[in-house]
């Protein structure tokens, strides 16, 4: 009996132990996960999934574990299929590589105008809007493209005549110190000067708080010229004379010639002083004022250049010339006689004349105290001005002058300075 149920019980076991083994031949194992592998396949889809104005979708979270799987149900939803048909245009389109597709440039002519509004005292008037104003070009009415109240960075050249009499020379020694005060720290200068010989560069530009720019105004003080006429007659400028010949050649003024003395006519190149101002200026970045300042008593003679080969120069590189007028020259009014072309100016006394069409200002000082008053104001005055801008439609190809007027409605009794007109360039074109 007990032989009979500890067989049984053997065959039991043995009968257990091969039904489990053959389990375990019949179930495969489970496959290794693959971490590396299926990151690698995340971010190869997502790469091709970029396109330009689409984001990027988050990544999968990981556990904090090396040894933990990653989640599949993350990466089911990561590697759902791209759109097809209908939803695949919904996609933003890809934009173009730079420089790949047509570009069509078309050059525009913006034709830049600085106006000065005064009132009948001479005040300049703020607070004016650009609907206020009315741009004309050759009597037709353009539309304003651009207009601001701001004031520009100032690239200024001031131009020194060293030909005056020595009285005039010295009130201008005394009161040139102070034409850097209405300058700005964001300002530049340089210094020109002029004499019978032609121009010459003190300094070129420089920060209008150096001391190189005060170190040239002083060097650009003289003493003047002497204006006294030698005496070529009266009883003790000769000795006797005989027959119209003088008797002791030593005493006759011509060594025993007879005649008078000619008086060397002066020469005043204030044109060629312009200009080389003007070729300084040329050469200074956009976005900057350029104004020419003339200390002179306005006279010209035996220049090189003319007065309307400068003027041309000037408007096509849009410079502005302003000027304070000294010595017998400053005479009351004598700005505003060239504007009503009345014949009592004369020829010699262009300085206004350049002024009037460049839209500047001249003013007229007798007084040291009168020179060092313009200076600030006329500095001033160019930084209060406007800015207006607008497109012309002619073609720059013709370099025909072409005229500009600027109005302002609504305030009767203002005094508008601006330039007259232009020569259009290929340098106006934007």
């Amino acid at each position: 009996m007990t032989q009979g149920a500890l067989g049984f019980a053997l065959s039991f076991l043995l009968l257990g132990g091969a039904a489990t083994a053959q389990q375990q031949q019949t179930v495969p194992n489970a496959p290794a996960p693959q971490a590396a592998s299926s990151q690698t396949n995340n971010l190869q889809q997502l790469t091709d999934q970029m396109a330009p104005g689409k984001g990027i979708p988050a990544p999968a979270a990981q556990n904090s574990s090396p040894n933990a799987p990653a989640p599949q149900a993350q990466d089911q939803q990561d590697q759902a299929p791209a759109p097809t048909g209908d939803a695949q245009q919904q996609t933003p389109p890809e934009i173009p590589p730079k420089q790949s597709g047509y570009v069509l440039r078309v050059p525009v002519t913006y034709v830049n105008v600085p106006v000065t509004v005064l009132d009948k005292h001479g005040h300049p008037v703020a607070g004016l809007t650009w609907r206020q104003f009315r741009v004309f070009e050759d009597g037709v009415r353009q539309h304003i493209s651009y207009f601001t109240p701001d004031p520009y960075a100032m690239s200024v050249v001031f131009v020194v005549d060293q030909t005056l009499p020595s009285d005039v020379m010295r009130k201008i020694n005394q009161s040139i110190d102070t034409v850097t005060a209405g300058l700005a720290p964001y300002d530049s200068a340089a210094v020109v000067t002029y004499s019978g010989t032609g121009p010459k560069l003190a300094t070129n530009f420089t920060a209008a708080t150096s001391s190189r720019l005060i170190a040239a105004i002083n060097a650009s003080k003289r003493s003047g010229e002497r204006m006294g006429v030698p005496s070529i007659g009266g009883p003790m400028m000769s000795g006797p004379t005989i027959n119209g010949q003088q008797v002791d050649p030593n005493l006759a003024p011509q060594r025993g010639n007879s005649g008078f003395l000619m008086v060397p006519k002066q020469t005043h190149p204030l044109n060629d002083a312009i200009l080389y101002a003007a070729n300084l200026l040329a050469s200074q970045p956009r976005g900057r004022k350029r104004v020419i300042y003339v200390i002179s008593d306005g006279r010209e003679s035996r220049s090189q250049a003319s007065y309307r080969e400068v003027v041309r120069f000037l408007l096509t590189n849009n410079i502005s010339v302003y000027g304070t007028l000294v010595g017998d020259a400053s005479i009351w009014g004598v700005g505003f006689l060239d504007k009503v072309h009345l014949p009592l100016v004369p020829p010699e006394d262009v300085l206004p004349k350049y002024c009037v069409a460049t839209g500047g200002e001249v003013d007229s000082e007798f007084t040291e105290n009168g020179m060092q008053q313009s200076f600030s104001r006329i500095l001033s005055t160019v930084r209060g001005q406007y800015t207006l801008m607008y497109i012309s439609h002619k073609s720059t190809l013709s370099g025909k002058y072409r005229s500009i007027d600027v109005r302002v409605e609504g305030i009767p009794g203002l005094t508008i300075l601006a330039k007259r007109g232009y020569y259009p360039s290929a340098s106006m074109n934007q």
